[in-house]
């Protein structure tokens, strides 16, 4: 099953852009101060002020030294269908003051995005602090509107994406990621973008069948501890007939056929003496499950004793469907020593391999799960182990080792005066002014340095040597001569100031700017691993990543420390 296009399908392109996933993505999703910012703006006659925000944030998550963007298809869909409905006006009217003056809620009635202007970073890109994410540029009343939404809509999504790619960098490429967080997640919404975001990240498939349905993310699902406990016998087994896989012939009795294998791997000269009597509740578990999914058997193994029953009892199974043309999946590991275990569990198959003729059974699928983390899957590498896949959940989703990136919105500019927001804290100094941003790429083609230059500066050229400076520090600074130059910032919502015409995807020149189309989410997810792959080991590992630089211009370092002067009070000594 592939993903499915995040933007509108292709007979919609140039008509519509569908609203957001999520229903309750409207424009009350927001901070009460947005709206008496909002009202405060209309009374000074200000609303309609040319205003530039950048969207960013300060520092990598998780300790690491990148992060993943995701968040920004659904920006998109709430600002392409943002509208105040009429109940929504008057919930705003009674929340505000009643001094508020009716002629604001007509003008609320007439606002939409459509003279708001969004530049971005390509969703699935690898960034890094303070660069932009977003660039959004509009009346001062309306963009203020659309930052608790959106940085609500690309907190979490970047989070639980980078957290994703995390756990793929450390499983390593050949290993399936299976993210069965949905149970364990903050509530439905944080269940949806779990798994879509988790997909983005790297992981392979999802158990969550909405997610499943809305995104066309792959799902995997087997059964639980609470089914293998729920048989008794393989007496209660009354359906005891399964047909061949190619439909020449009938087992009429699957569970006798199961237990004479199980009798001769039981007695078996290599495996004589490692197990006696399985549980039986479990084999009538594993029977029946076979029974319902002939093609899709893979057991759950642990429910009582991995080696001494669950294993053995799996064996049985799958030599039964093997005898009718059926190959067995697998089995999964959900506790105990999921290193010794998965070890163990391949010794086992390979031996049935060897001493019964079934090729290809020794590499029989090992899941593992159980509170899987970054920690545990770097412990598993290093312990040494067998699993094949791995199923994640709880320190997936809920990010457990952050709880938030951190993202802020900040105005750079108004009325074409740039504007700096200062603070004690170097760290939260914003850039101020409208930009544009870069990435400059080495010989060996990793990425060096991402650089902020101010909008009519002249771009950096290939081969052209350039000053790149720390935004606050004067003593970090380093000439590059690029190799590539990659502008970062695309147009993904063209406004319409300084013309009139329609909202539509597609290749339109709008203000000499072309509309980039939302990509797939298949796209999405390649493009997040294809730029993984770009970086340079030493920024990408667990411990001790090298910082990656991000940098202004010269002429950008110098505006920046002019107005931070300019702007900050001078002190007095008495």
């Amino acid at each position: 099953m592939e993903g499915k296009a995040n933007g509108p399908s292709e007979n919609q392109a140039g008509r519509s852009v569908s609203g957001p996933t999520n229903p309750m993505v409207t424009p009350l999703l927001n901070d009460l101060y947005q709206f008496t910012m909002a009202y405060a703006y209309w009374k000074a006659g200000k609303h309609d002020e040319r205003a530039v925000f950048d969207l960013y944030f300060r520092k990598n998550p998780f300790g690491g030294e990148y992060t993943i963007f995701a968040g920004l298809e659904e920006c998109i869909r709430f600002i392409a269908n943002f509208k105040l409905t009429e109940e929504e006006i008057t919930f705003v009217r009674d929340s505000l003051p009643g001094s508020c003056e009716d002629g604001f809620f007509d003008y609320l009635r007439g606002i939409n995005c459509s003279d708001v202007e969004v530049h971005a970073i390509t969703e699935g890109s690898v960034v890094f602090p303070k660069v932009p994410l977003l660039r959004v540029e509009g009346p001062v009343a309306v963009v203020q509107l659309l930052e608790t939404p959106f940085v609500n809509l690309i907190n979490y999504a970047s989070l639980v994406t980078t957290n994703a790619a995390r756990h793929r960098f450390v499983a390593g490429k050949s290993k399936m990621l299976l993210e069965f967080g949905l149970r364990r997640a903050q509530g439905p919404d944080g269940g949806i973008g779990a798994s879509k975001y988790c997909y983005i990240g790297g992981f392979d498939a999802t158990s969550n069948v909405a997610a499943g349905k809305l995104f066309g993310i792959p799902l995997r699902g087997t059964h639980s501890h609470a089914f293998v406990s729920s048989f008794m016998s393989p007496d209660e087994i009354i359906e005891k007939s399964l047909k061949s896989s190619d439909g020449s012939h009938t087992s009429e009795d699957f569970v006798s056929l199961v237990q004479t294998w199980l009798s001769k791997i039981q007695w078996s000269k290599s495996l004589h003496g490692i197990f006696g009597e399985t549980n039986q509740s479990e084999l009538a578990a594993f029977i029946s499950y076979a029974l319902a999914f002939p093609n899709n058997f893979l057991a759950l193994v642990d429910t009582y004793d991995v080696m001494r029953s669950g294993v053995p009892n799996f064996c049985a199974v799958a030599l039964a469907l093997n005898d009718l043309g059926y190959k067995a999946v697998g089995i999964r590991l959900d506790s105990g020593d999921l290193a010794y275990l998965s070890c163990e569990a391949r010794k086992f198959f390979r031996t049935i391999e060897k001493e019964f003729g079934v090729p290809g059974f020794e590499k029989m699928s090992i899941t593992a799960s159980n509170d899987l983390n970054e920690e545990t899957l770097d412990a598993l590498n290093k312990q040494g182990h067998e699993v094949d896949a791995f199923g994640i959940g709880t320190y997936l989703v809920t990010c457990y080792a952050q709880a938030a990136l951190g993202c802020v919105f900040k105005l750079v500019e108004i009325n074409k005066q740039p504007r700096i927001k200062l603070s004690e804290d170097v760290s939260k100094v914003s850039i101020p002014c409208k930009k544009r941003s870069y990435r400059l790429y080495g010989k060996e083609g990793y990425p060096l340095v991402d650089i902020m230059t101010g909008e009519n500066e002249p771009p950096p050229k290939v081969g052209e040597r350039i000053l790149c400076r720390h935004p606050f520090n004067e003593s970090k600074r380093a000439y590059v001569v690029p190799q590539k130059v990659e502008e970062l910032l695309k147009c993904y919502w063209p406004g319409s100031s300084g013309g009139d015409y329609p909202m539509v995807f597609g290749d339109v020149q709008c203000l000499n700017k072309r509309r980039e189309d939302l990509p797939t989410l298949k796209d999405t997810r390649e493009r997040c691993i294809k730029q993984l792959e770009q970086m340079r080991p030493d920024h990408m590992r667990r411990l001790n990543p090298t910082p990656y630089k991000v940098s202004v211009s010269a002429k950008l370092y110098d505006f920046i420390h002019f107005l931070w002067l300019n702007e900050a009070p001078v002190g007095e000594l008495q």
